[in-house]
């Protein structure tokens, strides 16, 4: 809606104050020339003496923009920061759990190296194992992400927005974890003397 400001002032604002205003620069115009001559002219029209300080602010929205982006790019960095140490601890709990099953299942690996398994055999067999537990922890993850989504989107309306490329992102995320923190204990269990692995209780 578009008004005469004087009767925005009476009928609306019930002042004469004005708290901002909005300046558009020409197309080509560089806007640091232009908050310059804003600047000049301010100070003239509010008779500041030379050396006073400004009692008016101008923003550039380039500067407001560019101050977004580093607030966003820090919360970026720092969720990032906190998703490599989650995935960190993740992967050492995976990889501790392999460990376990290792030591567990070691007279299995030795009757399976007895039968004529080979070291790659057993290696894959758990890596798989590794890889399958992440990728169901991507499962649950996902699952919980979509549901906090959805009750946020009905609870309170906010508006979330569930990215496919997100949900292959995180799968493709859980089976590296699974791949990195399950090739110790895989390799653990292929390397077993299967005399020393059917000897074990």
């Amino acid at each position: 809606m578009i008004m005469p400001l004087v009767a925005f002032q009476r009928r609306i604002a019930g002042n004469t104050d004005i708290g901002q205003i909005y300046v558009s620069a020409a197309k080509g115009r560089p806007t640091a020339l232009v908050e310059s001559q804003i600047e000049s002219l301010m100070r003239e029209r509010r008779r500041l003496a030379q050396g006073a300080e400004n009692d008016f602010n101008v923003r550039d929205m380039a500067e407001i923009a560019a101050t977004m982006a580093s607030t966003t790019g820090a919360l970026a960095a720092l969720l990032g920061a906190i998703a490599g140490v989650s995935l960190l601890v993740g992967g050492i709990g995976i990889m501790n759990i392999m460990l376990v099953s290792v030591t567990e299942r070691t007279r299995e690996i030795g009757i399976r190296k007895a039968l004529g398994a080979t070291k790659l055999t057993i290696l894959t067999q758990f890596l798989a194992e590794a890889i399958t537990l992440c990728l169901f922890g991507g499962v649950i993850g996902v699952a919980v992400g979509a549901g906090t989504a959805w009750t946020l989107r009905t609870s309170f309306g906010w508006t979330t927005v569930i990215v496919p490329s997100s949900i292959v992102t995180a799968f493709v995320f859980s089976g590296l974890v699974g791949v990195l923190f399950g090739v110790w204990p895989a390799r653990r269990a292929a390397r077993l003397d299967p005399i020393i692995a059917l000897r074990y209780e």
